[in-house]
């Protein structure tokens, strides 16, 4: 076990670099030029044992990008997140986490198979109670029919994180090592009341025949557990009356925000998957794996206490990275530079193992 200082935002090059990952970095560069490599979509249907709701039919909605020879890693995000990491030559749209993915980034096609899928109930047809272990499990029922006999890595974030943990626990046999980014083994109960209260802004929605606006609501108070005050007082001044009325200057970006999830997401699909969360309970003594765990100090939802418990009671060779950031739970999709740092470093361990 390894404890790493603090990295404050603004000073990314704390980080202590080894060897390997200088090897890493200098390789990733002769890749930048090189043409994307082929990404493929494709759908695959599974039967799964849910531990709350028994034996389902499923779907399950993948993406791979680069070359299926190269060394395989899992790629996972919050609820939000789905199969598309980034813009290829076959799918050009935006993806959700560009920042990280790509030609020359920390997780490059061109040196990795990266696999990823949408969470099992995203769709909003799944309406029973969903484990986070169900997810675990519904990943290794992918890579048994992509035959990906083990992964090198599973690179989680926030519930991803958490389904990772449930992963390396649950199929040890398939995973070399996890990069653990702002989620743990458990679901605080401070965290738990602050989703509990979403649910019920999407209750209150149905009630008045508005479940959109009722959906929106909920995700604005996600975003303002997602974000701090100081990065607030920062972007946003007083209230002002308007049309006889006070409005707070964050208002806008709020509505936003919440207009925006509206858009794009199914009430039930944010229900069952938000409930997911707070389901999380793993036992970290049963994972034995190599794991990086990076936590965020401004984090609401997933506190400092929670991650050095974790990191107490894992196992296997384990690191920490604790991140200083204005963004709280956010810092991995803001954050892009100390998360390339650390996720090129973790990797690059994971290289300099096999060979």
């Amino acid at each position: 076990m390894s404890f790493a200082p603090s990295i404050d935002s603004r000073s990314a090059a704390s980080v202590e670099r080894s060897d390997s990952y200088a090897s890493y970095a200098a390789s990733a560069a002769a890749f930048e030029r090189a043409p994307t490599p082929r990404a493929v979509r494709g759908e695959i249907a599974v039967e799964l044992e849910l531990r709350h709701a028994g034996r389902r039919a499923l779907r399950l909605r993948y993406e791979i990008q680069g070359d299926r020879a190269l060394p395989a890693v899992f790629v996972a995000g919050g609820i939000s997140a789905h199969r598309h990491l980034a813009p290829s030559r076959e799918f050009a749209e935006a993806g959700w986490w560009e920042s990280q993915v790509g030609a020359g980034r920390s997780l490059d096609p061109a040196r990795h198979c990266l696999v990823s899928f949408d969470w099992v109930g995203a769709d909003g047809a799944l309406d029973v109670a969903i484990d986070p272990a169900d997810q675990a499990d519904a990943v290794a029922a992918l890579l048994d029919a992509l035959k990906i006999a083990r992964l090198q890595a599973f690179v989680g974030y926030s519930y991803g994180a958490m389904v990772g943990l449930q992963f390396a626990a649950r199929h040890p046999q398939r995973i070399e090592s996890l990069v653990s980014i702002s989620g743990t083994h458990r679901a605080h109960p401070y965290a738990a009341a602050w989703r509990a209260l979403q649910r019920r802004a999407v209750a209150l929605g149905a009630l008045q025949c508005d479940e959109a606006q009722g959906l929106a609501l909920a995700r604005e108070l996600a975003v303002l557990s997602y974000r701090t005050p100081e990065e607030f007082a920062e972007r946003f001044g007083a209230a002002q009356v308007v049309d006889g009325r006070v409005r707070v200057d964050a208002e806008d970006y709020l509505d936003h925000c919440g207009n925006k999830y509206v858009a794009r997401t199914s009430p039930t699909a944010f229900l069952r998957l938000s409930e997911s969360i707070d389901l999380q309970q793993v036992d970290p003594a049963s994972i034995r794996i190599p794991v990086t765990v990076v936590a965020v100090g401004e984090d609401r939802l997933i506190p400092l206490g929670d991650n050095y418990e974790l990191v107490e009671r894992l196992r296997g060779e384990t690191r920490l990275r604790v991140l200083r950031s204005i963004y709280g739970h956010d810092a991995c999709l803001k954050e892009q530079s100390q998360i390339d740092t650390i996720l090129r470093e973790a990797l690059a361990d994971c290289t300099s193992a096999a060979a």
